[in-house]
């Protein structure tokens, strides 16, 4: 419970606090925001000649002058909050719990009517700027810090399939030429539907066992390169013993 003492000097506080508050806002005009344009903060009339780069940072200003704005008005709106359950005897507990605010909370933050652990400042927006989307990473809207791994189709991907039906590259574009038009565009030969050559004929079971070969046009294809490379897989010999190195039996 708060002594009288106690609460005439914080409402003296209070009282200092909002008029240092107000007077700031007056001098600087609401940071410049009363003003018809934010040209005028500049001396600028017109963006008509203005470098993109020049336009980006009256911007960036303009931004931080609406949150320093924001930040002020809300420190005289809890200030005027405060005053207001002083006069009507309910300062110095929490209007969430009701329970009764430490005073040393009170004497660090005079204009707060909540206690710690109904502080409105725990609550963490995740709302962002829509300008903000074009720093979204290539594969979409995801967390950072979700380890869930996962296939995304991104924006390179829709790129190959729209290019894939025709640019105005042409062979003589490319610095080594291709024979086919359908070969031009970027990572042309890059497998559609799958990631290793060999998952276009090889299969098996959902454990993992009967393994097959399912002979086609890739298969030969992928003999004829390792032939020619004189090699057994794209990752390298297989020790002569293993007959089946992909798949292990359970003798049980």
């Amino acid at each position: 419970m708060l002594s009288t003492q106690q609460l005439a000097e914080l409402r003296l506080q209070l009282l200092q606090e909002k008029s240092e508050v107000e007077e700031y806002l007056k001098q600087n005009d609401h940071f410049g925001l009363e003003r018809g344009h934010a040209h005028e903060s500049v001396g600028e009339l017109s963006s008509y000649d203005n470098h993109p780069a020049d336009e980006g940072t009256e911007l960036y200003e303009r931004e931080k002058d609406i949150a320093l704005n924001e930040h002020y008005q809300a420190q005289l709106t809890n200030i005027k909050r405060a005053l207001e359950a002083m006069e009507e005897g309910r300062y110095g507990k929490c209007e969430v719990c009701g329970k009764e605010i430490p005073v040393e909370r009170l004497e660090a933050l005079p204009n707060t009517t909540f206690c710690m652990e109904h502080s409105q400042d725990q609550v963490t927006s995740h709302q962002r700027p829509v300008e903000e989307e074009v720093l979204a990473p290539p594969f979409g809207k995801f967390d950072m810090d979700d380890r869930k791994e996962n296939v995304s189709f991104d924006a390179e991907d829709s790129w190959q399939i729209v290019a894939a039906w025709g640019t105005s590259d042409t062979p003589s574009d490319l610095a080594f030429p291709q024979d086919d038009y359908n070969d031009i565009y970027s990572e042309a030969d890059e497998n559609i539907g799958y990631v290793e050559d060999y998952e276009n004929f090889v299969g098996n079971d959902m454990y993992g066992n009967d393994i097959k070969v399912y002979p086609n046009p890739q298969h030969e294809h992928y003999e004829d390169a390792l032939d020619e490379e004189g090699i057994m897989t794209t990752f390298g010999d297989l020790p002569a013993y293993e007959h089946d190195p992909y798949v292990d039996d359970d003798k049980r």
